[in-house]
């Protein structure tokens, strides 16, 4: 291909397409009627010779030419967008950017309401957007730019840039009124306590999971939800009880009907990391976001324990 008839917009058509798998949407995102969207990737196919992308119900699906081609073109317009945005400092009063992150239900409770508190006042226009998925799915759209970020306890997102935002542990959560309330007296709970208690079971959070399939207390699993969105008052108004994070979990005790108790769960301590993909780790926004999230909910432990990338990290700004 003659370097000299590439046009860099077609690269970022293409791009957007990717991504989004619509010719449509791209054109959208990139403020482009369909037919020119459509023509920009035709264009890019006969320069290459080679055909990008093939129709499937509900868009296209790229061929393994454009699949090899995307993670290119993705670096080298991430390359372009921090040259570009070196040259034009994020003022975060004056932005209109849209964030995507990658938050599960129970980490939209723990975070976005001081996030949106402190963006009120340090970027109000500045706009969020929530977009959970899969594990196996967040390294991949990190790397495309679907997401700006993605936060939790995420041991199976590889090959990313993290720093952890703080360390936690389950427990178990019950009614203030429950019966096993008494026999314990506040002790943690040991296995023959676990035993005398039916769980519900969070089929979002699989961690919860594994820890009652190691101490074999699946069939003590009464209910299994989809989200922890109506564990809680599910709790409040039987002898059920839940494992959750301690952080969350605190956070209903303090409003009255609950009680928390620590137990002897295996593997039950965790931290809770902030990811990014590396291809955007000096752009100008996204840097702004994570050093606003990394102050509100950082833990100072002062134990010498912070990531290598962490200080990397640091080290790089």
């Amino acid at each position: 291909m003659d370097m000299n008839q590439l046009d860099l917009n077609l690269l970022r058509v293409f791009d957007a397409v990717y991504r989004h798998r619509s010719v449509s949407r791209a054109a959208e995102e990139l403020g482009l009627s369909q037919p020119a969207a459509s023509q920009a990737v035709t264009r890019l196919r006969l320069l290459l010779g080679n055909a990008l992308f093939e129709r499937v119900h509900g868009g296209v699906r790229p061929t393994p030419r454009a699949e090899r081609l995307a993670a290119v073109v993705r670096e080298a317009l991430a390359a372009l967008e921090v040259g570009l945005g070196e040259a034009r400092a994020f003022d975060p009063r004056a932005s209109q950017q849209v964030f995507r992150l990658h938050l599960s239900d129970i980490g939209e409770a723990r975070f976005l309401p001081a996030l949106m508190a402190a963006l009120r006042e340090r970027a109000p226009g500045v706009r969020i957007e929530t977009l959970p998925l899969p594990m196996a799915e967040i390294a991949e759209a990190l790397d495309r730019g679907t997401l700006d970020a993605a936060i939790g306890f995420l041991p199976g997102v590889p090959s990313t840039e993290h720093s952890v935002l703080l360390h936690d542990h389950y427990c178990v959560l019950l009614r203030s009124q429950h019966p096993l309330l008494a026999a314990t007296k506040g002790r943690r709970l040991g296995l023959k306590s676990l035993r005398q208690l039916e769980f519900v079971a969070v089929r979002s959070h699989s961690e919860t999971l594994r820890i009652l399939q190691s101490l074999d207390l699946t069939g003590r699993i009464r209910l299994s939800a989809a989200h922890f969105l109506a564990v809680p008052s599910i709790v409040s108004e039987t002898d059920l009880a839940v494992l959750m994070p301690h952080e969350i979990a605190a956070v209903f005790v303090r409003r009255g009907g609950y009680a928390l108790l620590e137990a002897e769960l295996p593997g039950h301590r965790f931290a809770v990391s902030l990811h990014w993909s590396r291809r955007f780790a000096q752009e100008p926004g996204r840097l702004w976001l994570r050093e606003c999230i990394g102050e509100l909910f950082g833990q100072q432990t002062g134990s010498g324990d912070q990531s290598s990338t962490d200080r990397r990290t640091k080290r790089s700004r």
